[in-house]
């Protein structure tokens, strides 16, 4: 949080607008993170205003059940819409906790029975006997609308699951139960507590007994926001770890190519500073010179690899010519062919001489006169003709000697680069184009070619040899090189995020913790309230409530602290069973109760369980404060309850539950106890012809039964006022059979049997001196000989006049 977050008294708001103020007033927090918290809270952030879609609290009016677990033709649940308390009462297997069960699943669409989760095991949820349809439907009246709405749960399939619920709300059409804003709602503020729920509420481990309070605390969307951002971080932790795990692998297998500079520019740009250079193993994984081209040794080796000699057939072609050329200059030295071209050029020299010295016609070499005139002109002319035929044989030959040379001279060529190993035998083949003799050319020509030839065959066999075995090796890391590039790069996206999640993660924690503790704090006070009247005579005193932990399961708990008779304690370990139902139903209700809760009502399911008869009086007495904000509907079938109620005054409305044959449940409106018998009395009183036997034994005994509940009823009211042990006071009542003992606790404060004399007088004191007539003609009734009324209808209506006498507390103060 930020460093104003204490100045800021932000912590009542509902959990929407805190986050929101929260971070918005985080200056520390970066805006990235601000936005990964708002799309882990999604749209459980809105959990607390999940039914704000109402226009106001929301209340249960008839409930419908059809064919749902022990419930099987159309049964009605009439419940008055508004804040009070109703007992819906009925012996084991009359069908009320399937109606419950069949209102909890209505809006949540489970409930622990029907999926397994209590220990018992999982309950058949179809009706065996009208299993041909199921249906929960209930009428809502929601404050503010004109009329009530209609939400209807229908199976359409063969499993627990297979359910749909849909919600009729005038104004707003028909739509999906998904859609109406509840769900988030129904489980920060859950207004169901069943039996089962109350039994795990403090029971089973640490981990989810936190887990159930920390619902009751609303704060399932920050919980499930540090569940989204845990696995978030999960993610990106197994991408980093998978790069970082790899990493070692891929050096390994690297260094393992040897002599490879592709291996070595890749463990170099894999510990690049700042991050790995993908640009460089991209270029390596496909194969592509990279940008630096120090290669110098594997381009040597491919050079090497590359290595080709001369062409030899054209080599020896050329010097096959060559020597052709020189054999053929050869065989015409010191021929007259070899002199007629010299001898040629002499007599065209002197023809020459003679066309430019007419006149002259002495010789100019030996002087003689007379000798170059015409005729010889003409011979010479002939005989020059004659000898260049005979020189043109020696000038052929001569030209294809040149020719020959040259074309052996042609054929010897250099490469732009000679790997080192073959510099000797390339010289040796260069040296040849300087070579100006023939004859040796031709020799050493052959010889270097033939040499350089073998030497680059050899040269680049091994080169490729071993180009191949690198290449080998290279192709064998280069898959483990692009996987890991990939991964690299997953987690140069991840880390970031990581960090950014790290911090949301961290943040909501915070706020979790802080919210906690907060709303702990805040239902402490009603917690000790609720405790204080359910405790009633237990020497445990709750000091302290609280949730440890965070959201890993092997850290949180719940911690409730104890003292008993000053001493310090764990609850767990001091408790009985009714006092920690009792501590469980304080941690529930508050939440229940809150102001910002969208359910006006809450249902609860045999809370009396392992109660004693005060605490019995204690838990009436909570829900009769809680009824006066919400609808409370109980389930039970512990006539103690409803007796609570009674005894002590407090309003309530009792509605019992009966099944017949076939699971045909009914649900009737409890009547008065007292004016029941009184009523069945009166019906036998003026029944025609009824048998005397009937009259003597049958009418005083239900009349017994009206004074006897009115009596006890009495007894308790004083009880109440006095402060008496509500254990002893019930330990009495059940121990006493006759009417004048009984009527003791009714009119001393002491909670003691008083001798009959007393008691009698103290009834005439009171209520006439025919009382005690009335009571002890009543007690006949259940002798042998039993009493005859003379007049059956007004004996009735003197035992009606004296029942409400006594159950008038004015009277009997």
């Amino acid at each position: 949080m930020d460093e104003t977050t204490d100045q800021t008294p932000d912590h009542g708001l509902p959990l929407p607008e805190l986050m929101e103020a929260r971070l918005a007033g985080d200056q520390k927090l970066a805006e990235p993170v601000k936005v990964l918290i708002r799309e882990a809270l999604g749209d459980s952030g809105n959990a607390e205003d999940g039914a704000r879609t109402t226009a106001g609290p929301l209340y249960l009016g008839k409930v419908t059940v059809t064919g749902f677990r022990g419930v099987g033709l159309e049964t009605r649940l009439k419940l008055k819409p508004k804040p009070g308390v109703t007992l819906v009462v009925g012996r084991n297997g009359s069908g009320k906790s399937s109606i419950a069960e069949a209102v909890e699943t209505l809006f949540t669409g489970t409930n622990a029975h029907c999926t397994g989760q209590h220990p018992s095991h999982a309950v058949r949820w179809r009706n065996l006997h009208h299993g041909e349809q199921t249906v929960v439907e209930a009428k809502l009246t929601v404050e503010g609308d004109p009329s009530p709405s209609t939400l209807t749960r229908t199976w359409t399939g063969g499993a627990f699951t297979d359910s749909e619920a849909v919600l009729r709300r005038p104004g707003h059409g028909a739509v999906p139960l998904e859609q109406a804003g509840w769900e988030q709602a129904t489980r920060a503020y859950r207004p169901f507590l069943s039996y089962a729920d109350l039994d795990n509420l403090i029971n089973g481990k640490p981990s989810e007994m936190y887990d159930n309070i920390a619902a009751i605390l609303g704060l399932d969307s920050l919980n499930a926001a540090a569940r989204w951002l845990t696995a978030a971080k999960k993610d990106l932790d197994a991408v980093v770890n998978a790069e970082k795990d790899k990493k070692p692998v891929l050096h390994a297998a690297l260094e393992e190519v040897g002599h490879d500079d592709r291996a070595l520019k890749a463990l170099l740009a894999m510990e690049e500073k700042g991050g790995p250079d993908h640009a460089v193993l991209d270029a390596l994984i496909a194969g592509a010179p990279t940008a630096d081209e120090g290669r110098l040794r594997e381009a040597r080796l491919e050079a090497a690899a590359e290595a080709e000699g001369p062409d030899l057939d054209r080599v020896g072609a050329a010097v096959d010519a060559l020597r052709s050329a020189v054999a053929d200059v050869d065989d015409l030295k010191g021929t007259a062919a070899a002199d007629a071209h010299s001898r040629a050029e002499l007599l065209q020299a002197a023809l020459s001489h003679s066309d430019r010295h007419a006149d002259d016609t002495a010789c100019p070499v030996c002087g003689t006169e007379q000798v170059l005139d015409r005729e010889w002109a003409t011979r010479a002319e002939a005989q020059i003709a004659a000898l260049l035929r005979e020189a043109a044989a020696v000038r052929e030959a001569e030209v294809g000697l040149r020719t020959a040379t040259r074309a052996l001279h042609d054929l010897v060529l250099l490469p732009r680069e000679i790997p080192a190993v073959l510099a000797e035998p390339w010289e040796a083949w260069g040296d040849c184009r300087r070579i100006t003799d023939p004859a040796e050319l031709a020799e050493r020509a052959l010889k270097a070619a033939v040499t350089l030839t073998d030497a680059c065959a050899i040269v680049a066999g091994a080169a490729r040899e071993e180009l191949a075995a690198k290449d080998e090796r290279w192709h064998a890391v280069v898959g483990l090189l692009d996987e890991w590039t990939k991964l690299s790069r997953e987690a140069a996206a991840a880390k970031p995020r990581r960090t950014e999640v790290s911090a949301a993660l961290n943040w909501i924690k915070k706020l979790t913790t802080e919210i906690r503790d907060l709303r702990v704090d805040a239902f402490a006070g009603h917690t000790q309230r609720i405790w204080e009247r359910l405790r009633q005579q237990s020497s445990v005193d709750l000091t302290h409530v609280g949730l440890h932990g965070s959201e890993r399961a092997n850290v949180r708990k719940l911690v409730m602290d104890v003292t008993v008779d000053d001493t310090e304690a764990s609850a767990l370990g001091v408790m009985s069973q009714g006092e920690l139902h009792s501590l469980a139903l304080s941690l529930f209700l508050p939440r229940t109760a809150t102001a910002d809760s969208p359910f006006g009502f809450v249902v609860i399911d045999d809370p009396v369980q392992s109660m004693d008869p005060a605490k019995v009086d204690g838990l009436a007495q909570v829900l009769d404060e809680l009824g006066r904000d919400r609808q409370v509907v109980v389930f039970t079938h512990d006539t103690r309850l409803p007796h609570a109620f009674r005894s002590q005054s407090l309003p309530v409305t009792v509605l019992k539950v009966e099944r017949g044959e076939k699971s045909k449940v009914h649900v009737t409106a409890d009547t008065d106890p007292v004016k029941e018998a009184i009523g069945n009395a009166m019906a036998l009183a003026h029944t025609e012809n009824c048998s005397e036997t009937a009259l003597r034994h049958v009418l005083p005994s239900l009349c017994r039964e009206a004074l006897s509940t009115a009596i006890v009823e009495a007894a308790w009211l004083r009880r109440n006022r006095t402060g008496q042990p509500a254990d002893h006071l019930q330990a009495a009542i059940d121990a006493t059979e006759r009417l004048i003992p009984l009527a003791s606790f009714a009119l001393f404060d002491d909670g003691l049997v008083h001798p009959d004399e007393e008691v009698r007088s103290r009834l005439r004191a009171l209520y006439g001196n025919e009382s005690t007539t009335l009571i002890h003609q009543c007690q006949q009734g259940a002798h042998p000989g039993g009493f005859l009324p003379h007049d059956p209808v007004a004996f009735v209506r003197r035992v009606e006049a004296l029942a409400a006498r006594i159950r008038t507390p004015e009277v009997n103060v």
